[in-house]
This record gives structure tokens, sequence and C-alpha cells, in this order.
């Protein structure tokens, strides 16, 4: 077989590879190869996304920080700032699901307290395989276990996430970590190298082997057979040394003695020294001689792109440096001063006497090349038809087929992943998982802060720029009905190979989607990260924009839950009874055995005035529970009012329609939040509803032990709520147990 040529060893072009033999003017060097690999690979250059990235909004009223830092920052109130950012660790949990998935909660953990703040929430975003399924099963386990470890291990309460079973994520599962942390607003680090003579620290663990390629080789390229050959190029981590190496910076970032902090991830030494370089329009000279490590033999390119763990690289105020090792020192970790600030902009890296690299900075960090890939309009999309209740052939009775959703491991509790994590560490969870969304205290200030992430791959896959738009919506929406007004977000998208014009007519169409929503409800995009080539032997993942959401509560006093609270209570639907379309449903998935038809409508407007009703009249006292309707439709979120609180509540409700039953109660119409609200508040909530333009109408009365459902008269549920809860609390185990 003949030999790659030396671009391809690398995962570079030949034009890639000639445009460096221009920057450099002569050939490169096995480092200075292996370096440009790195950083102009998809995963650390976004050379194929940038170009589309920069359309999204990204500034407003609460925005610290936006794109281009290690992570967002919003302002909170009272001098505190929350940081916050989502990022994928995709292919390696599919070559190794456990440490695949520790992994990348070790690194947005770092991407968080590289900022100055101290992390406080994790949330997670999964997709996988049939669950019935062997691999399935496995990597379910295996990234669960991961995700669980680590943040456990690290003392991060995991409050919140979601996680979805479908085919065209078999092979490739996705793994989206989102971390949330508090910083005051005038102490915010950022990851540059201000200072000429400034010192150059690596602290935190040794260097070894381990994630070597794993950015260029393994994250920018399709999984195919030969994937689990890769394995070495996943890294292990170590979350007690992380959690010393926190302590340690936010030790360091008091002192006043730092000037930047860059987390070593992808492309390790070599990413952050460039991009630290690269902001700051300096340059860096480093000795790869002086790096610790943990493995003998090791050669000069193999610690410059090592993606070893818990490292971090630290710019100090030259005169300081005794400073820096004696805090490590007492924290039991390295901090070797391995090059200074210099004012060329040239990143030098030297082995001792020997000069082994010598590249600009920003030929590096920022000069990767920009394409504009050529795009396509699926013709898949062309095909997709309406489809009412009307339109199937036979009427599923209501209550078998709600008895079936909740049993669907889409909607089903997901328990069985959440009971794994500690989520009261550090006892700042004031709504614990399985509501709408996740809310935390600040504590001394009387706030608090809701989080939430959402992204459904099946509508983004029908409709990409209206599902992009909907991921957005129901996030604000989740973070509304626990009481908070939505901040900004952050996006993991998640896309196949970007070189098939599908692919990429799929991306820049949902970042439209994305934009527009986020504009029509004020959630400026904060950062985030692109994941492309979730691809399997030529085959794609749904196109899957996960947003992370922030909203603040200006009083904890105002958080919600979804389920209802007692009896005799008015339940209220804001937003109407939805559309007759079911396309995108898992109703439809169940009864016809896919759910590709053309998607509900979104109307933005709408939505963002259900959203103003609903936290108005959270604020106004008014609201005992609220519940957004989404996966399942109207009749799985009452069922979920039901029975995921501390006690079990009845209901009975009265619709009416001119769609038949299945069809009112199973659509998955966007912008509609059930309430629940004291019977005597109830017309004062429909007036305020009125104001704002949207729909409303009372539906129900909580009480009793049943939820009863009838539609135009006709009682078409009608089943005890404990055995209800039962189905849906039992499926996912039953399923991993088999």
């Amino acid at each position: 077989m003949a030999e790659k040529p030396v671009w391809e060893r690398v995962g570079l072009t030949q034009e890639e590879y000639g445009k460096i033999v221009t920057i450099l003017g002569r050939e490169p060097n096995q480092v200075e190869l292996e370096m440009f690999g790195l950083m102009w690979s998809e995963h650390c250059s976004y050379k194929t996304s940038r170009r589309h990235l920069k359309k999204l909004p990204t500034t407003g009223q609460r925005i610290l920080q936006g794109p281009g830092e290690n992570a967002g920052v919003v302002d909170v109130g009272d001098g505190w700032g929350v940081a916050f950012k989502i990022e994928s660790h995709n292919h390696p949990s599919a070559v190794e699901p456990f440490q695949g998935a520790a992994t990348g909660v070790g690194g947005i953990l770092r991407d968080i307290f590289t900022m100055g703040a101290r992390p406080i929430a994790a949330l997670d975003s999964l997709r996988f395989g049939p669950l019935n399924e062997a691999r399935g099963k496995f990597l379910f386990g295996g990234v669960v276990a991961g995700i669980a470890h680590y943040g456990n291990c690290f003392g991060v309460p995991t409050v919140g996430g979601e996680v979805y079973f479908e085919d065209c994520y078999r092979e490739n599962p996705l793994v989206n970590a989102m971390c949330v942390g508090l910083v005051r607003t005038d102490r915010i680090i950022r990851g540059r190298a201000d200072g000429i003579g400034n010192a150059i620290f690596l602290v935190g663990a040794r260097t070894g082997r381990d994630g070597i390629h794993g950015a260029s080789l393994l994250a920018s390229q399709e999984l195919n057979s030969a994937t689990e050959e890769q394995r070495p190029a996943v890294q292990v981590g170590d979350p007690f040394t992380e959690k010393l190496l926190l302590e340690a910076c936010l030790e360091l970032a008091d002192s006043g003695a730092v000037i930047g902090i860059q987390d070593l991830g992808a492309a390790g030494l070599t990413s952050s020294s460039s991009e630290m370089a690269g902001r700051s329009g300096v340059g860096i000279e480093l000795d790869v001689s002086l790096v610790p490590r943990r493995e003998e033999g090791m050669e000069p390119w193999e610690v410059m792109i090592s993606e070893s763990q818990e490292r971090m690289l630290v710019c100090v105020a030259a005169g300081r440096e005794d400073e820096v090792r004696e805090i490590f020192e007492k924290w039991d970790l390295n901090a070797a001063l391995i090059g200074r600030v210099t004012g060329d902009g040239m990143l030098r890296v030297k082995d001792g006497d020997r000069m082994v690299a010598e590249i600009p900075a920003a030929a590096l960090a920022q000069e990767a090349p920009s394409y504009d890939r050529p795009t396509r309009r699926p013709a898949y999309l062309d095909e997709l038809k309406e489809i009412t209740a009307a339109d199937l052939p036979d009427q599923r009775p209501p209550e078998e087929a709600l008895l079936r959703l909740l049993a669907h491991p889409n909607i089903a509790s997901k328990e069985a992943v959440y009971r794994q994590y500690d989520h009261m560490v550090q006892t700042n969870t004031a709504v614990l998982p399985g509501s709408d969304a996740a809310v935390l205290r600040l504590r001394g200030s009387g706030r608090g802060i809701a989080l939430a992430t959402d992204g459904n791959g099946r509508l983004t896959y029908l409709d990409p720029k209206q599902g992009a738009a909907m991921a957005v919506a129901e996030a604000a929406r989740n973070v509304v009905c626990s009481g908070a007004e939505p901040a900004a977000i952050t996006n993991c998208l998640n896309f196949g190979n970007p070189e098939k014009p599908e692919i990429m007519w799929q991306f820049v169409t949902a970042l439209e989607g994305m934009g527009e929503a986020s504009l029509a409800l004020n959630t400026p995009v904060t950062g985030g990260n692109v994941s492309f080539y979730n691809d399997t032997d030529g085959r794609s993942i749904y196109p899957t924009p996960v947003i992370g959401m922030v909203g603040v509560l200006e009083s904890i006093d105002h958080r919600t839950t979804q389920w209802f609270k007692g009896e005799g209570e008015a339940i209220i639907l804001l937003g109407g009874t939805g559309s007759p379309r079911l396309g995108g449903s898992q109703y439809l998935a169940l009864v016809r055995g896919d759910a590709h038809a053309a998607l509900p409508p979104l109307d933005l407007e709408l939505e963002a005035a259900v959203q103003r009703t609903c936290l108005a009249a959270i604020r106004r006292g008014w609201v005992s529970s609220a519940h957004d309707c989404s996966d399942g439709g109207l009749a799985v979120a009452l069922a979920e009012c039901c029975f995921t609180g501390p006690r079990l509540v009845g209901a009975s409700v009265e619709l009416t329609g001119d769609d038949r039953a299945d069809g009112l109660l199973f659509n998955e119409a966007p912008s509609r939040i059930i309430v629940s609200t004291p019977a005597d508040l109830a017309d004062q909530l429909l007036s305020l509803a009125r104001e704002h333009g949207v729909p409303a109408q009372v539906i129900g009365r909580t009480g009793s032990d049943r939820l009863s459902v009838r539609v135009n008269h006709r009682c078409v549920i009608d089943r005890p709520v404990a055995e209800l809860a039962r189905i849906w609390r039992e499926a996912i185990p039953c399923l991993t147990s088999e």
C-alpha cells in the first residue's frame, strides 16, 4: 500500500499544505506540520462554519462576554456574572463511551474556571440509538456512568439535560456537556498573553500521549469500521486532579498575578499557546524540555499536540513567578515555567537548545482557510406532505396511545439517568431535575438562575430553519415555565459531513432559524461549539442543534415547577390547542412508523407573547404550576403535570375542537403552556392573556386520583394517575435490564 502524503497524515489537504509552505517560506518540519494539522482541523479552526456563525446575534443588555473566549458571561446583577458554555465530545464517546463522556465534562468545566468562575452546575444533552439494542445499551450505560463519575467526583451538581433515542444515532452518539459558573464581573479572566516578558506556566497534571490526534483525525473525520483503532486518541480524565486545579486557579486569580488563563483542550499546548498569543497580538517562546511528563521518550511534536487532561496554560506577571509556584505546590500540582511572552508575533518552540518550530502565532490561531462550501436543498424535503389525524387510516384509541407514548424512551422518565448524578452538592439547587428547567439560588442576592438544554434533531431534519428556531423557543419556554426571564444561549451544533452539499444546506439554514428566534426572544448567542462529521460509513445523524439556555429570576421566590400542587385549581392552556399537523410528532412515529411530514407552524410573535404572559402571571403570584407542551403533545404534558411532583394529583379536562381527538391530544405544535392557578384567579389570568394577544382557555380542574379527558363531550382517557406514573417511570429501567 502506498504511503500517504505528509499532509494527509495530519488531516490536511494538498492545497492547505501549499498555503502552509507559503506562510513559512519553506517546507514545515514534523513539529510544525503536526501543529498546523491540529489548528487547521475542522474541530479547531471552524474553517467551514465560522463565516456563517458570524451571522448570529451576539450582543445584548446582559452580555458581558460574547463569542471568542473560553465561555460567554451574562450579568445577573449585584456585581455577579454567570459564565456558561456547551460543547460536544461525540466521536470520543463513540470510541470509548466512559472516558469520552467523562473528559467531555472535564473539558467544559475547565472552560468555565478559566474565566475566573467557580462551576456551580452541569447539564448534558445526549443522543443514542435504540435502547433495545446491545449497542445502544452499551453506549448509554458508558456515557451516563462517565458523566456521573467525573461530575460527582469533581463536586459539581448535574442538574438537568435531555436524552433522545433515534436510529440515526446508533453508531454516532451525541454527548453535549454544558457547565455554568459564577464570577464577579470585575474579576473575569480572559485567555490572553499580554505583556512582553511575562511568564508562561504550564500547570496541573503531567503530559502523556493520550489524546494525540484527537481533534484532527478523530473529531474532524467521519466514523467508519476502523474507528475502533482510534481508541488511543481518547483522553483519560482524573476529576480529583481537576478539583485541585480549580482551587489553585481560582486562588491564583485572587492573587492578582494572573494575566490570562487558557485550557489545554483540543490540540493541547499548541492551541492554548497560539490562541493566547493570537488574541493579544504577541509571540510566545516555549521550551518543551521543561514540560513535566508521565511518559518517557516523548518527541517534541507529541508534547505539543498531546491532549492530556487537567492542564492549563497561565500567563503571569513577570516577577511574580514564585507566587505561582507556591500556590500550585500547596495544591500538590505541577507549575512549570516553560516560556515567556515575546513581541514579534512568533510562536517558537524549543527543545532545550534546539529550535524545533517557528510559526507566526496568528497563522495557527486565526488564518486557517475559510471555506464557502456548496449547499443544496435535500430532495427529501420536497416529498414531505401535511399529515393530520384525518389522513391516518385508523384512529388509535387515545388512551392506548397515551400509555404507549409514556412508555417510549424519548418521553419516559429519565430518572435512570439523573439519579446517578449528584444534583444537590453545593446545596444551591432550588428545583431538582424532573421539571422543565433546573433552578439554582444565587446565595446572598435573593436571585436565582434557570438552566435548560433543548434540541429535537427530528424536527430540524424535517425543516432545518424552523426546527432550529423551535429548539431556541422550547429552551426559552422551559426557562420561563420555571419563573425566569431568558437571558442568553450557548449552542452545540451537531451535523454530518459538511462536504456534502445537503448537510451544508441544513447547517446554514438551521443557523438562519436560530438567529431569527434568538432575535425574537431576545436571547443572544454567547458562543458554543460546532461538531461536524457526525457520520458513520456515510450515514449522517439528524442535524441536531442543541440550545443551552440561561434565565434570570429576579426573586428566587418566583421559581415554579411543572406539576399540579393541589385540588380544585383551574387548568389553563395558553397558546391554543395547536395545529392539526402531526409532522415530527412522536404520535405519528407511533402510528405510522416514522414522523416524516410537514411540521406544525411556528409563530415567533405568538411564542414571545405566550412567554411574556406566563412570566408576568408567575411574577404576580397567580401560577401554581407551569409546563410547556412539547414531546407527546397536550395529553402527555397533562399526564406529566399529574405525576412528576412529590405527590400524585389527578385532573379532569374538557377539550373542544374541529380536529379528531388524537389530533388535538398529540400534535406537538409549539408556543403552548399549561398553567394551573387558584380558581378565583383564573379570570385575571385569562384577562392578562387577552392583553398580550394570547389565546387562552380554562380546560379543566385539578383533583381526584385519575386523569380524565373528554374531547367534544366524549371521554377518551380515564386512567388512574398511579398507573400512568408507573408506566412512565419503569420504561427505561425495563429496557436497560433486558
